[in-house]
């Protein structure tokens, strides 16, 4: 720091200025601090010094000091003053050392200047005002300002700037207009700062109107400063056009443009269709040479941001010489709101490397990033940075610590994360309750909402919805109802709780209220349709979802990402394959990037609709392929019995360094079970468990049982299942069961079968199955004693139903329909094709499939009445010949259908692809794709 000496010697200065010091103000004027104190210093040491004046000396510095924010040095001068000069009373000096203060920050020491000063000006006054609306004092300096006018002191244009600027502060119009009127009154409504600072205010306190008729009414519109307090007026209110209309307008004028004005303009370019316009003020910028202003630059990057051209604002950012902390904050923003985080994660990355420290904003952006990615190493990285510098502390930081472990389903560290914050706000209360939820963890959501009402803070909306997520997790309806009534009682009931309700409630199962609540909903958005459709197709209601589509269109919601994977999902349920297609081409018109959950969806529609073909070309078309995307495409080649092509596409998901997971290996095991790849996928099951070091679910053991038992060899499958770890699920056993049913191998059955009934089970499949083996060796005994237990635990059989597509309407019949429109048609059909597979191909219907205790003619009208079979007949009525004929069924194709699907694709010289309970069946020219067994 500098010093002067205040034991030196000085001439006794005169109050009256004598002689100036233009070599003094002119080192001031150069902008050095040592440069001026060593001038000041030298001129106070001269022996033969004339007389100098106090003000002209000290005037220069002190100013300099405001501008540079040097307090230190600015005291050093105040004490230089005070121990120097045994007497001074200069009202001019008191007024730049308040002035100074002021500009440094150090209010207190300001208006102990002004409090010690025997006579103030009316620029005392106003630099003490100044002072106060600078500093975030507007109060004090209102209050201030009415001291002033109560000492009849008289008021110059100066006075109203800080003093309207005091008003915004405190966003009082009121006081804003009776500033004005003093205006008016002393007659400096025309000096142009006033006006500009007139307009100003009004604009901040939201009255545009009189901020306009103000902006007006002036003549001479040549006040860059006029024009920019204007145009910063509509672009914070987001009136985009007015704003750009006024930049288009100043242009026209031929007014010269500042930092401020080009700011403002961009500022205003908010939306993606106001790019244009910020690439044309970008033109302007470049033009003008304005470009080099950081300030400007921000402000571009910033633009291009908002706008969503991420593209265009990488390339900005990257030729921009000067960054600062903002240009890399902004970029980093950027990519975070448009989803771009593993780009956020090397941009921070490049902003270390480069040597910029992050702030609370970076941190804040790289937290959010690596939470949405998943990505905990980074998480924990931007963590460690965080609690080095002291951020860790910060209340914001601290929140968004929580959320980032829980989307990276770290639960201990986001407790301890919340424990540790020093801080805690309502949303750090919300965020770590959510977290809980989302993670499963629904009993700690629940304490911790208690522990919220315990300590009195107000529940919200959004609380109570994480609240209802735990319970549909759960599947407690009695709670559901419970939290349902409490937001009612509660007013908080709003639209985002009633979606969720809605959600919740199909979650549980319970469809009638669901629907009941949706049905309330007045303004019902995409989320309430989204809800609801949801609810439908996680309810088997696939066709009730297609419906409310329709009703979508007609109320003019248009579906987003969300509501397009679930209406992508039931088309698949029901192999609606134009409805998958007109999703398709909405999905493609309206710009959506085939990536993600749409990708993934698109593929499995395509796969489930029997159209492999379209399934991979959309796969392919995908240029960052998840492992979702990678696993759905791996199941479409199981399902439709390509085992090759899915273990090929998982050596080539390998090679790209994809880590695959328990699905996937779910899916190559299904494919190869449906392939007869023994060997390949015992290689698989043993990857899946040393290699990768997943331990196998039962879903893996039943795959493997499956896989072993369709190649007969059940005595492999059996040690399989008795030399697993764990106790084998009834789903293992229902596997071996299945394939002793196929093979006839009675041994292995009765074993099986002992087991299932056993251990028990909530799917009316697996007691179905045994009761099917039972009734195929004549137990009719045992199948009685099966469908006891089934009603005893309020299990029922699921019905046979088929569905199929033809004139852009999904088409449902159950065994021996009549309730279709055209049922009369499709018995008669039926009864054709029927008596001309007997007559051409030899068909002879086996009675033996239906597993029922009746006559040998009941069997056979069971059997002619199958859904399948009028799906088919439907198909041939409607469906125009060299188009395939598509169904689907809910249940496994028995195998007199499936002989009699054979023979209808050979004599009628039809393709027809049936989906079942167990794969794809592509029947052409009297052959299955399934080579007979399923």
């Amino acid at each position: 720091m500098l010093n002067l000496n205040p034991a030196l010697h000085l001439f006794k200065f005169p109050q009256t200025p004598t002689k100036r010091f233009p070599s003094l103000k002119h080192v001031c004027d150069q902008g050095s601090l040592n440069e001026a104190f060593k001038s000041l210093t030298s001129l106070l040491t001269q022996q033969h010094s004339p007389e100098l004046s106090l003000d002209a000396a000290y005037s220069p510095l002190l100013e300099l000091c405001a501008k540079k924010k040097a307090l230190p040095e600015g005291q050093q001068l105040h004490a230089h003053l005070i121990k120097s000069c045994a007497v001074w009373d200069s009202a001019f000096l008191s007024t730049k050392l308040v002035y100074m203060y002021a500009k440094c920050g150090a209010v207190l020491d300001a208006r102990k200047v002004f409090d010690k000063m025997s006579h103030r000006t009316v620029f005392t006054w106003n630099a003490m005002i100044g002072a106060f609306a600078a500093n975030g004092e507007p109060f004090k300096a209102i209050e201030m300002y009415n001291e002033m006018r109560g000492f009849g002191v008289r008021l110059d244009s100066f006075t109203f700037p800080s003093v309207l600027k005091a008003c915004v502060a405190v966003c009082s119009l009121c006081c804003g207009e009776e500033v004005h009127g003093l205006a008016v009154k002393c007659g400096f409504d025309d000096v142009a700062f006033v006006v500009n600072s007139l307009v100003a205010m009004y604009a901040s306190c939201n009255d545009l109107g009189a901020a306009r008729k103000l902006f007006d009414g002036v003549g001479d519109k040549e006040d860059v400063v006029l024009w920019n307090c204007i145009i910063s007026g509509y672009s914070a209110r987001g009136m985009s056009d007015e704003a750009l209309g006024l930049f288009r307008e100043m242009q026209n004028v031929g007014v010269a443009m500042n930092t401020y004005t080009f700011v403002a303009a961009l500022q205003a370019c908010e939306e993606s269709f106001c790019g244009k316009v910020g690439m044309e003020i970008h033109a302007t910028v470049l033009k003008l040479n304005y470009c080099v202003d950081i300030y400007v630059a921000n402000s571009l990057l910033a633009m291009y941001v908002r706008c969503g051209k991420m593209e265009e604002a990488a390339r900005f950012f990257g030729d921009l010489d000067d960054k600062d902390i903002v240009s890399w904050n902004t970029l980093l923003s950027g990519f975070v709101q448009n989803g771009l985080y593993e780009e956020a994660l090397m941009l921070f990355r490049d902003m270390q490397r480069f040597g910029h420290r992050p702030d609370q904003v970076s941190l804040l952006n790289i937290l959010a990033a690596s939470g949405r990615l998943g990505s905990l190493s980074s998480g924990m990285e931007a963590h460690a940075y965080a609690t080095k510098n002291g951020f860790d502390s910060d209340l914001q930081v601290g929140n968004t610590l929580i959320d980032m472990y829980a989307k990276c389903s770290c639960v201990n560290l986001m407790g301890r994360a919340f424990e540790k914050m020093p801080n805690k706000d309502f949303i750090s209360w919300t965020t770590i309750i959510a977290g809980y939820a989302q993670n499963n963890c629904h009993i700690e959501a629940f304490e911790l909402c208690r522990k919220v009402q315990m300590l009195g803070l107000e529940v919200d909306a959004m609380m109570v919805e994480s609240i209802l997520s735990a319970c549909g997790a759960l599947k407690c309806v009695p709670l559901v109802k419970e939290v349902h009534g409490y937001a009612i009682r509660r007013g908080l009931f709003d639209l985002v709780l009633q979606n969720a309700a809605v959600n919740v409630y199909g979650q549980c199962g319970y469809i009638d209220y669901a629907y009941r609540i949706f049905n309330l909903i007045e303004s019902k958005d995409v989320v309430s349709l989204t809800s609801m459709i949801s609810c439908y197709v996680h309810n088997g209601l696939a066709n009730e979802a297609l419906e409310l589509c329709h009703f979508m269109k007609e109320t003019n919601v248009e579906p987003d990402s969300i509501a397009l994977v679930s209406i992508l999902s039931a088309a698949a349920s029901l192999s609606a394959l134009m409805k998958g297609k007109e999703i398709h081409g909405f999905i493609t018109r309206k710009g959506f990037i085939l990536e993600g959950s749409v990708a993934s969806s698109l593929v499995d529609m395509y796969a489930r609709c029997g159209t492999l073909k379209n399934a991979y070309n959309i796969y392919n078309s995908v240029r960052n392929k998840n492992l979702i995307l990678w696993t759905t495409m791996i199941n479409a080649y199981g399902m439709h019995g390509h085992g090759m092509g899915a273990i090929d596409l998982f050596k080539r998901m390998q090679d790209q360094q994809i880590v695959p997971d328990h699905i996937t290996f779910l899916a190559l095991l299904y494919a190869c079970s449906h392939s007869g790849l023994i060997d390949e996928g015992k290689g698989l099951f043993k990857i899946m468990r040393h290699e990768y070091q997943l331990e196998p679910w039962p879903e893996h053991f039943a795959c493997m049982v499956d896989l072993l038992g369709r190649a007969n060899r059940l005595e492999e499958a059996y040690h399989f299942v008795n030399s697993m770890e764990s106790q084998p699920t009834a789903e293992v056993w229902c596997a071996l069961l299945g394939a002793c049913r196929v093979h006839s191998n009675k041994k292995f059955e009765e074993i099986a079968a002992k087991k299932i009934l056993e251990l028990g089970s909530k799917n009316p499949g697996n007691y179905v199955l045994v009761s099917n083996v039972f009734a195929a060796r004549g137990r009719w005994e045992h199948v009685e004693e099966v469908r006891m237990k089934m009603k005893g635990i309020g299990l029922k059989k699921n019905p046979g139903c088929s569905w199929i597509e033809a004139g852009n309407k999904v088409h449902t019949f159950t065994a021996r329909d009549k309730s279709h429109p055209q049922s009369i048609e499709i018995y008669q059909k039926l009864a054709q094709i029927t008596e001309t597979l007997e007559r051409e191909a030899g068909y002879v219907v086996q009675t033996k499939c239906v597993l029922q205790n009746v006559e040998e003619e009941e069997k056979v009208q069971m059997l002619y009445g199958h859904s399948e079979r009028l799906a088919i007949a439907y198909g041939l009525l409607n469906i125009p010949e060299g188009t395939p004929i598509r169904i689907t069924k809910n249940l496994r194709v028995c195998m007199d259908c499936h002989t009699f699907t054979k023979l209808i694709s050979k004599v009628f010289r039809r393709v027809l692809v049936v989906r079942d309970a167990n794969r794809f069946h592509h029947f052409e020219d009297g052959i299955c794709s399934c080579g007979d067994f399923w």
